[in-house]
């Protein structure tokens, strides 16, 4: 019996996105030729070449000691980053939200880098190795700050930090796989 405004039949269309994940200990260096690995490569580079330059002043202890502090802690920490995204230990830690916390850590690494490349460049009048610790401390500033800025494009638009992402077609119900290595992985 058919009740009125009541149809017998309906049509219910579901669409859903999955995240894949390896389930084992992986090496991929390939990590180091997506935008985000060229940028911790260069991050770790610049770190170490700016430390050694500030250390070389004898003169101004404080100002050397605050930009190795920020270099060296931006240095190791970065170079973890860059371990745990190319061992894939970064899909083994899902309760951790990487994108957002890398843009914090980033965004946060810019601005002390801000402050240290301009002790440093107040000083470089008397140094000249503190005037090339300045030099990279701008250029780590810039390379953090770009680096906060795609890990914020990624955290909003929902990406994982890594992994492989289904992300359904048009309408068909049909889903493409987005990997690090394929041509329609997120440039962030």
């Amino acid at each position: 019996m058919q009740g009125q405004g009541f149809p017998d039949t309906h049509t219910t269309t579901t669409t859903t996105t999955t995240t894949k994940s390896v389930s084992w200990l992986v090496f991929d260096p390939s990590y180091l030729r997506t935008l985000p690995g060229i940028l911790k490569g260069a991050q770790i580079i610049i770190n170490l070449i700016g430390f050694i330059c500030s250390q070389l002043d004898y003169n101004f202890p404080s100002t050397s000691n605050w930009y190795g502090f920020v270099s060296m802690t931006a240095f190791w920490v970065t170079l973890v980053l860059l371990f745990f995204y190319i061992l894939h230990l970064i899909e083994k830690f899902k309760i951790v939200p990487w994108m957002l916390a890398e843009f914090v850590y980033c965004g946060v690494w810019a601005a002390l880098y801000f402050t240290a490349a301009i002790a440093a460049a107040v000083k470089g009048r008397h140094e000249e190795c503190l005037a090339a610790a300045a030099f990279f401390g701008f250029v780590a500033m810039f390379l953090y700050g770009a680096d906060a800025f795609f890990k914020y494009k990624g955290w909003k638009s929902g990406e994982p930090a890594q992994g492989e992402r289904s992300v359904p077609s048009a309408g068909l119900g049909a889903s493409n796989t987005v990997s690090p290595t394929s041509p329609n992985y997120p440039a962030y």
